[in-house]
């Protein structure tokens, strides 16, 4: 394989919003993208991560807190339809990143992953300042100011 066909294979960012779902509110943007695959990928190493629906909710219930980031190319939408009133239910800050890929590649998996939780870290955690800014970014979201279409 050549560098221009490796190329060709990886898309943009833009390329990848034209895919998000209509309920991918807030999408983190290119930066925030990639401070939060960077956060997965650093959580995923300490095993303070929830990987996929079943087991993001199955942490809820149990009480587990953190940040939770959903992939925006999820078809059909109701997979995860339910997941952002019970993060505000629970009031824990959630962001949209465009890509289902991108998340399980940085959650250190092969599969697509829909959804993960990163769970509070401990002190000794290297990615402490990725995970205050995504928390911060993801409290910054008010669901209610969002217009119904």
């Amino acid at each position: 394989m050549t560098e221009d066909e490796s190329k060709k294979e990886s898309k943009t960012y833009e390329e990848r919003c034209e895919a998000v779902n209509v309920i991918s509110h807030p999408l983190a943007s290119k930066k925030s993208t990639k401070k939060a695959h960077k956060l997965v990928k650093k959580a995923a190493a300490a095993k303070h991560i929830r990987r996929g629906v079943k087991e993001v909710v199955k942490g809820l219930r149990k009480g587990e807190t953190g940040v939770a980031i959903l992939a925006g190319d999820i078809y059909p939408v109701d997979v995860i339809s339910h997941l952002p009133v019970l993060l505000e239910e629970k009031n824990i800050p959630y962001v949209f990143v465009p890509s289902k890929q991108d998340l399980g590649a940085a959650a250190s998996t092969k599969r697509p992953t829909s959804c993960v939780l990163i769970r509070v870290p401990k002190k000794d955690f290297d990615g402490q300042d990725l995970y205050d800014a995504l928390v911060k970014e993801g409290k910054e979201y008010d669901p209610t100011s969002v217009a119904v279409r």
